[in-house]
């Protein structure tokens, strides 16, 4: 690379990083609440400003609002389809920790991918993509305007961006976005988070605690 040229190549992956970094950060500095316990990667808190009403399109092309949910608990990943690592391993992480419960304790969960890219996430791109035996069986797509995919991530601090090597075509961008695991409790309300990188195990054993105390 000539000199005056721009970014050398090989700070290129550090600033990836920690660009990646400073966006788990943002999210995590605004959960604004108090955390009542922590343990390792799972943070719980007690009234974080965290989630609310939403109206999306599923991955089936139907209308969905977060009341079609109600009475289950929710894990949500704000993520893409076109995501080339971080988002497929989250939902593998998802999708082992739920396959360490019991048939009954997996089939309380509803597990949600909403989707930070709604220009090319159609609900047809989706269906294909949450149908892989590598995630979590039964995990809904969910998509809609970028008007509306903007106000649910504000709703759960998700921080998100579009990002574009330079000079390389506009079709080829990728998106830069928080990687945590939401749990929401029965009643909508916002329970705890998984960071990124938690075992499944971890995980597991979390879920498992969860439905103890909140049994049905």
């Amino acid at each position: 690379m000539k000199q005056g040229s721009g970014i050398p190549i090989w700070l290129i992956p550090l600033a990836a990083g920690l660009g990646a970094l400073i966006l788990v950060f943002a999210v995590l500095m605004a959960l604004d609440a108090r955390p009542q316990a922590r343990s390792g990667d799972v943070t719980s808190t007690g009234r974080a400003d965290i989630g609310g009403p939403f109206t999306l399109m599923d991955h089936n092309g139907a209308t969905v609002t977060d009341a079609d949910f109600a009475g289950r608990p929710m894990l949500i990943y704000f993520g893409f389809t076109y995501c080339p690592d971080i988002c497929p391993f989250s939902l593998q992480i998802m999708a082992s920790a739920l396959d360490q419960l019991t048939d009954a304790q997996r089939n309380e969960f509803q597990t949600v991918l909403i989707t930070v890219d709604p220009e090319r996430d159609t609900p047809e791109q989706l269906a294909q993509y949450v149908a892989s035996q590598a995630f979590p069986e039964g995990l809904t797509g969910l998509t809609g305007t970028p008007e509306q995919i903007a106000d649910v991530a504000s709703a759960y601090r998700v921080v998100y961006r579009r990002a574009l090597e330079e000079g390389a075509p506009e079709d080829s961008y990728t998106m830069d976005h928080s990687s945590i695991i939401y749990l929401m409790d029965r009643s909508g309300e916002f329970h705890s988070v998984f960071a990124h990188g938690t075992s499944p195990d971890r995980m597991a054993s979390a879920l498992q605690d969860f439905l103890e105390e909140n049994p049905r």
